[in-house]
This record gives structure tokens, C-alpha cells and sequence, in this order.
């Protein structure tokens, strides 16, 4: 039986109310994020008035780096909004889990950067970032207190959402849907030279792709013989969304480690001919890492935007966008949670990647050996 631990690893919007389910089947329409406007929960400090206002004196602007799409943005920017009614602008820049980091501090470099709000699932990353001098804003939100154990990251980044990694796979070239990663092996094993070069796996040279790989291997103890197996079938790939149109198309059967944000809409879309499931041998379970630039030009109307995104209403709008909100109290059809992965496969049989540096030997001796594999 595998042990299992956590893992140590390291534009303004303007989309329509979306519709998301779990796994295919039936449409299914979220219902209206209700909003209580101007109004904060009875738990923030008293002086919180104040930071609203400092925030209206900004010029209701804000900008974010971040390394979601549109579709996963937009019910928490319209939220966010709706919120608080003197935001006028939010805007959002797509980029790259890592990209976003080097362009702030080359930003910086140069002068100054335009960025409030980093939101970024890149563990090691964003554990390097924090870790220089003056880049993240030391701000503790009220809304801790009521998030439990998962919600702070390092000092400063909190956990925006809990994203977990599932199998995706083309259900008219996989007959049978594999249960795990095991399992998954025994499939692709079974008639190697149907599944050859017809798996996809996440290159693990970004930070993305080696994070929750060695996230798996490190929480996983039976992983290593699952992808001894597996990887020489393989190809990768460096995002989620590459490796789920290809699985549409069928240029490959399955995938495993792929992001449930994009592969939601995803399997709504195919009308059954994908599925995703989550492994029950262990599923990986991403914290997206939210933070402030240390230099945000907007600091106030940043705190407002954080504390907006953990609380309820925040959180809510989260799952709507296709993340896994962590949050108590957050559910409804058409949303998805954290507690959904735990219903489908316990608490015990997650692996949580915490956001901690890996040196670079160890960080280099762990990609020959999974390198090693796909020869």
C-alpha cells in the first residue's frame, strides 16, 4: 500500500456567467452570486473603513498578474466589482506560472512595475520570489482565522484556491477509465503499441510540470513503478490546455497530472468523449498562491481584492470560475470545492504540495531519474 504525505516542493474582464460541471454530463446553471455591496463581514477590524477609503483614493484601478484565463477571472473580477462599486478597472495579464515573477522584478529593475495582485500556482516560484527582500507585501487578512491550516503559503501569499490534478482521457480510445495512476499504468502496459507516443505528461522543466510531478513521487511511494511504466509511452507537453485539446482530438488517449480548472469546461464541452477522474492511488492538490507586489501601485484597492477573494463571497466566485474553493460554506451545483476531491477519494489519499525551495542538486538529480525513465 503506497504512503502517503505532503509533498514538500518547492485586459479588464467582461465574460458572461459561465456553466461548469464536475465530471460531464447535464449542463448545469450556477446561480447568482448574491453580494452584499459596501459591506464586510462583522469579524474585520473596526478600522477597516479606513483601508476602504484609502482605496477609493486610488482611482478604483487595479492590475494582476496572473497565470489563469479568462474564463477562470471573470466571476471574481465581476464580484470584486460589484463589491465595491468605485473599481472601475481591473486589469488582468495572462502570463506564464513563472514568467509573472521574472517580469516583476525585471520590472522593478527597471524602474517600477504596474502590478498589485500576483496569483500564481507556481510552488518553488512563488517560494523564491517571497524569499527576496522587499517582493511580497507583508499583509495579514482578516479572513485567516477562518480558513484553516491551508490558507497561508509563506508570509504574505495565501491559498487562493486548492486545485487538484487529475487523468484525463479520450473515453472512445480508453474503454475502461483508469482508477489511478497504477491503473493507469496497467492500461497503457496492457497494448503498448496502441498507447505509444498516445499519453501526454507535463514536461517537468517548468516549474509547473516539476512541481506536482515530484509532488506525486514524493507523497506517492508506489509512483515511481507507475511511471517506470508509463513514460516511455509518453510525450509531454507544457500546459494543461495543449494536452486536453489533443486529447479531444485524439492525438492522445490520456493524460494524468492535468489541472481540473481547464479540464472542467473541457469535459462539459466533449458531450461524454472526455472524461477526467481523480487518481485514487493519490491525487495531488495544488495550492494557487495569492499575494501583493511589495511595490503594488494600488496597496489598498490589493488588500480589498485579497481579502475579497478568501472570504465567502470571494470564494464562491472562485468555484464558480472553475477552481477548487477550500472554503466552508462554499458549495452549490456547478461549483467546485476542495471537499469534492476528498468525497471522491479521502483526505488521506491527497497530496498536498507545500510551497518550500528545492536546491538545485536535489532539483537536478530528481529530473535524471524521471528523464531517465523516458528513454
Amino acid at each position: 500500500m503506497p504512503a502517503f504525505r505532503p509533498a514538500t516542493t518547492a485586459v479588464a474582464l467582461t465574460l458572461a456567467l459561465g456553466t461548469l460541471t464536475a465530471c460531464g454530463g447535464d449542463e448545469t446553471k450556477v446561480a447568482e452570486n448574491k453580494i452584499s455591496a459596501g459591506q464586510v463581514p462583522s469579524y474585520y477590524p473596526e478600522d477597516y473603513a479606513t483601508l476602504i477609503e484609502a482605496a477609493k483614493k486610488e482611482g478604483g484601478k487595479l492590475t494582476v498578474y496572473s497565470n489563469l484565463g479568462d474564463e477562470n477571472m471573470a466571476p471574481i473580477v465581476r464580484d470584486f466589482k460589484k463589491k465595491y462599486d468605485f473599481i472601475k478597472t481591473v486589469s488582468v495579464n495572462e502570463l506564464d506560472s513563472d514568467e509573472l515573477f521574472q517580469k516583476v522584478l525585471s520590472e522593478n529593475a527597471a524602474g517600477s512595475s504596474p502590478a498589485d495582485v500576483l496569483i500564481s500556482s507556481a510552488a518553488s516560484a512563488w517560494a523564491d520570489f517571497a524569499g527576496r527582500k522587499d517582493t511580497v507585501l507583508q499583509y495579514e487578512t482578516p479572513e485567516l482565522p477562518k480558513l484553516g491550516e491551508k490558507a497561508q503559503l509563506l508570509p504574505g501569499v495565501y491559498s487562493m484556491s486548492q486545485d487538484p490534478m487529475t487523468i484525463a482521457y479520450n473515453t472512445s480510445l480508453v474503454e475502461k477509465p483508469p482508477t489511478g495512476l497504477a491503473d493507469l499504468a496497467k492500461i497503457v502496459t496492457a497494448d503498448e503499441g496502441k498507447f505509444k507516443n498516445k499519453v501526454t505528461v507535463r514536461d517537468p522543466k517548468g516549474s509547473f510540470g516539476f512541481t506536482v510531478t515530484r509532488a506525486l513521487t514524493e507523497g506517492n511511494a508506489g509512483a515511481w513503478d507507475a511511471l517506470a511504466k508509463i513514460l516511455p509511452l509518453t510525450r509531454p507537453e507544457t500546459s494543461s490546455g495543449t494536452q486536453l485539446e489533443k486529447i479531444v482530438s485524439g492525438e492522445y488517449s490520456a493524460g494524468f497530472l492535468i489541472s481540473a480548472s481547464p479540464a472542467y469546461p473541457v469535459v462539459e464541452d466533449s458531450a461524454g468523449l472526455v472524461k477526467i477522474v481523480f487518481p485514487q492511488d493519490g491525487t495531488v492538490v495544488l495550492p494557487r498562491g495569492l499575494g501583493i507586489a511589495a511595490e503594488a501601485p494600488h496597496p489598498a484597492t490589493s488588500k480589498l481584492f485579497l481579502d475579497f477573494a478568501l472570504a465567502e463571497e470571494g470564494q464562491r466566485a472562485v468555484a464558480e470560475g472553475g477552481l477548487a474553493s477550500y472554503r466552508e460554506g462554499v458549495k452549490g451545483e456547478g461549483l467546485h470545492t476542495y471537499q469534492e476531491v476528498v468525497d471522491a477519494v479521502g483526505e488521506d489519499k491527497i497530496i498536498h504540495v507545500e510551497y518550500s525551495p528545492v536546491a538545485k542538486n536535489d532539483a537536478a538529480a530528481w529530473l535524471d531519474r524521471f528523464n531517465g525513465l523516458r528513454k
